[in-house]
């Protein structure tokens, strides 16, 4: 793919197998096509290994940190769960999020949960909204033992964000989508793994190996679920689609 900017004509020329199109820089289209190379870059450039939330490093793009904001205070979760800790930004926003509310909690699941980084969560002051469990977010053990966590009637939203091979998200998606309540969603991070095969820091197996394609092969089998890209809240633009690194990542439990 050929992208031709033309500040001067204020035009972008968009130059594929299939074509050429055109488009004025400054529409819906432009922006959307910009902002699919921006993310690309960004991603090879670690653009979101640049952020912290509350003293925690969070390694997620920004607006993605946005909309699961918006989310959650619609859904009103009493419990979230998280597979994939790293160095615990994303439960801490989750956890502040819950402070706010005066409601929920998170559970934290990952294989390995380093010193350093369960030192700086316990001793973080909203650590007390926080349950950390260490184990295969796929192994039985782990899967009863949050399970366990979960009182009958409460409302679980869950995001998952740990091994991002199509096997083992595939194997999470059959784990804890049961534990999604209706109305909630069942967030699978980083389908954008199909889109960076042409990057300096992409795979060539990600164009099959990836989130997305768990989801997909998921969504055949469990029609209680849906593929929906949450409504905004608020939109006083003519734009309609994130700009994220979870696309096609929204499944809502009908």
């Amino acid at each position: 793919m050929k992208i031709t900017i033309d500040l001067t004509s204020q035009t972008l020329l968009r130059q594929t197998d299939d074509g050429v199109e055109e488009y004025p820089l400054y529409s819906t289209k432009g922006f959307e096509c910009i902002s699919s190379i921006w993310v690309k870059v960004g991603w090879n450039q670690k653009y979101v290994y640049t952020f912290s939330w509350m003293g925690r490093p969070i390694i997620q793009l920004p607006d993605d940190i946005l909309r699961i904001q918006e989310v959650i205070y619609r859904v009103k979760p009493d419990v979230i769960i998280e597979t994939g800790i790293a160095h615990g930004g994303s439960l801490i926003l989750y956890a502040s999020l819950c402070q706010a509310m005066d409601k929920g909690r998170v559970i934290g699941v990952d294989i390995e949960i380093r010193p350093q980084n369960r030192l700086a969560i316990e001793n973080h002051e909203l650590f007390p909204r926080i349950t950390l469990v260490e184990g295969d977010s796929v192994s039985k053990q782990t899967v009863e033992r949050v399970k366990s966590m979960v009182k009958p009637g409460e409302t679980v939203l869950v995001i998952l964000d740990s091994n991002h091979t199509s096997h083992h998200v595939r194997r999470e998606l059959e784990c804890y989508g049961a534990m999604v309540t209706p109305g909630s969603y069942l967030v699978v991070t980083d389908g954008i793994m199909e889109d960076l095969t042409d990057v300096p820091r992409g795979k060539a197996d990600w164009a099959w190996d990836n989130p997305r394609e768990a989801a997909a092969d998921y969504l055949k089998i469990h029609p209680e679920f849906i593929c929906e890209q949450p409504s905004w809240p608020f939109n006083e633009s003519q734009l309609d689609r994130n700009v994220t690194h979870w696309p096609v990542g929204w499944l809502r439990r009908i």
